[in-house]
């Protein structure tokens, strides 16, 4: 397979093996879903009525108050009373072995492929980290607001450039693969050569 470079005439050779894979959604979904739970901190935490101090008398006599019984003033139904199913601490982290993650990630840059979400350029280079001289070049390639740009190395320039663009991230090679959800949200990835022949390296 062979895709035409955006800012030249060429045209960059596709390992089929990895950008023309059939889409495989439950796979997708699973390994996105894994990626997302895992990012959860999951230290909520809340106390029972057994937990929160305090309330070990009753808090008035049972008959001729006027008032509803009552045996703990950390019952529940009372204010700064126990949670009846309190939030615990606890892990969200589920097990994605290699090989699904990967083959997650071959299906969805082949999907990307084929609805031309992937864009590939030779290089991309500014000589200051000049927020405005890239977003002149962006809108030179027309590329939309929503970007997701991959390269081998984040090269500085291009980091200082972006950092105040809220719809524009930029990561090495190395962090786009270990998170599938940025590649399934952003709009279009723009890619270099030199990271699709690394992206082949490691997914071969």
């Amino acid at each position: 397979m062979e895709l035409k470079l955006l800012n030249s005439k060429k045209k960059v050779a596709l390992d089929d093996a990895i950008f023309a894979n059939e889409f495989n959604e439950a796979l997708v979904h699973q390994v996105v879903t894994a990626f997302l739970a895992g990012a959860r901190a999951g230290t909520h935490a809340q106390k029972t009525r057994a937990e929160v101090r305090g309330g070990g008398i009753k808090p008035w006599k049972q008959k001729g108050t006027g008032r509803a019984r009552a045996g703990t003033i950390r019952s529940p139904l009372w204010r700064k009373g126990g949670k009846v199913f309190a939030a615990k601490t606890q892990s969200y982290q589920q097990k994605v072995n290699r090989k699904m993650h990967r083959g997650a990630l071959r299906s969805i840059l082949s999907e990307l492929v084929r609805q031309e979400r992937l864009v590939v350029v030779d290089e991309i280079k500014i000589e200051k980290p000049k927020t405005k001289a890239f977003i002149k070049q962006l809108g030179d390639w027309k590329l939309g607001e929503d970007l997701l740009i991959i390269t081998e190395s984040v090269d500085t320039n291009i980091f200082l450039a972006a950092r105040n663009l809220p719809h524009i991230d930029i990561r090495d090679v190395a962090a786009s693969i270990s998170d599938p959800a940025a590649l399934v949200g952003a709009e279009k990835i723009l890619i270099t050569t030199e990271a699709i022949k690394k992206l082949e390296e490691v997914l071969a």
